[in-house]
């Protein structure tokens, strides 16, 4: 019965790990769908990339971080568990555990690095946006969960933050390291006139979006399954607080029909709506173990309504060209739900620390955004001092496909009606 628990646990995180490459496969369409055909592959090839480069990186480092900081800068004993020359970090009969949460963990890097990668194309040099994904998705979204994604981290056992599924640490500290990147970035060319009003520069194909918006949905089930501890027996949160697989699936559900609502009555937009549906999972994630379905379902609808506003107000009043809205939807999306948590959890209890407050949730909001933001601006500003961040204007204007991908994605399309038309935009 033991060894029976034991596989049962590390089955469920094989499939909880496949799902999450889900992930990454719409990530891939919805990213090439929202660029120009000019620029489709070179968008695509940046996910590959960062999938690729993060695997190794967190190996080597990634995971060993989350084990040795949970209290601080101060490394803890159990990082020793995370070194690459241990026992636990390799093929060991004796350990059925490591190798399987090491492998969703790595999943969830690969996730925060993939949100900045949207709101970046079309004008970033793809070596620069590796860089950056492998600092965001092996460093510091890692440190992010040591503090308050793990049991003993010091956001729960000082301020009781209550996030048990990563609305801070990936969401919010991708949303806002992607927010330091675009400032440094600039926008698109023909984005902006010279009197400041907004061009509207549309992707090459809608359906593609669509499609990948919805496999990201699905492949947030085996994100958030992730998110739950299974001993073979019983289920609970990261912070070891009891929980069900029912629980998860009510709220995931509700949350994601209440996102698409509220963004679809705000927007009437197709690519909202479905954006809408990862603003309400990750609106409610902070919440999943206790929220009552209905609330859960209110509290997403809420931030499917604002999100896209503030996304509005990026662009028109700050000038921050983010293609998809990733600022928006996970940075200010993790804010809402780790507030809304604060407001509609308040008092429950945590297994260490002090219960959930609102308080503790924005401090801890304060702690992830800055977390987020510093090293995002920081390492962009020095790639572009150096030349290194952005595209000559030229090859932006080709499409980055010629430059950085030697391989067009549609080789016959001049014989294909929709492509029949300029090479350019009009907005250039």
């Amino acid at each position: 019965m033991a060894l029976t628990k034991t596989v049962n646990a590390e089955v469920f995180y094989w499939w909880c790990t496949a799902l999450m490459i889900a992930i990454h496969a719409g990530f891939l369409a919805y990213e090439m769908g929202a660029s120009r055909a000019k620029n489709a592959l070179a968008s695509g090839l940046k996910n590959l990339l960062a999938f690729a480069f993060l695997v190794p990186t967190f190996y080597f480092f990634g995971w060993w971080i989350y084990l040795a900081f949970p209290t601080g800068f101060t490394v803890s004993e159990a990082a020793s568990g995370g070194v690459v020359w241990g026992e636990s970090m390799g093929p060991n009969l004796g350990d059925n555990a490591s190798g399987i949460f090491w492998a969703a963990f790595t999943l969830f890097a690969a996730t925060t690095a993939s949100i900045m990668s949207g709101a970046v194309i079309e004008r970033i040099r793809m070596s620069a946006f590796t860089i950056l994904a492998i600092l965001l998705g092996g460093f510091v979204w890692i440190l992010g969960a040591s503090w308050g994604w793990h049991p003993e981290g010091w956001l729960t056992t000082s301020w009781g933050l209550h996030d048990i599924g990563a609305a801070g640490c990936v969401h919010m500290i991708a949303g806002f390291f992607t927010l330091g990147v675009l400032i440094n970035l600039g926008p698109r060319l023909g984005r902006f006139n010279a009197d400041g009003t907004v061009n509207h520069i549309a992707g090459h194909n809608m359906p593609m979006s669509l499609i990948g918006l919805m496999i990201i949905v699905m492949g947030f089930f085996g994100f958030l399954g992730g998110c739950i501890i299974y001993n073979g027996g019983t289920w609970m949160t990261i912070y070891n607080t009891p929980t069900t697989l029912s629980a998860f699936a009510f709220n995931t559900l509700m949350g994601v029909a209440g996102g698409m609502i509220g963004s679809y009555l705000v927007t009437r937009d197709p690519f909202w709506m479905m954006s809408g549906a990862l603003i309400g999972v990750i609106s409610s994630a902070p919440g999943l173990d206790v929220y009552y379905p209905a609330l859960a379902f209110l509290i997403s609808f809420v931030g499917g309504c604002v999100i896209p506003k503030l996304a509005d107000m990026l662009l028109v009043r700050f000038k921050i060209d983010d293609a998809v809205g990733a600022v928006a939807v996970h940075g200010f999306g993790g804010v809402w739900g780790l507030l809304a948590a604060g407001l509609f959890a308040s008092g429950y209890p945590n297994v260490s620390g002090p219960a959930v407050s609102f308080s503790g949730q924005l401090m801890s909001v304060v702690v992830f955004a800055v977390l987020g933001f510093v090293p995002g601006f920081a390492a962009s500003y020095l790639l572009k001092m150096f030349g290194l961040l952005r595209t000559d204007p030229k090859v932006e204007l080709a499409g980055l496909d010629i430059s950085e991908v030697p391989v067009k994605a549609y080789p016959e399309a001049s014989t294909i009606p929709a492509f029949t038309g300029e090479a350019l935009s009009p907005a250039e």
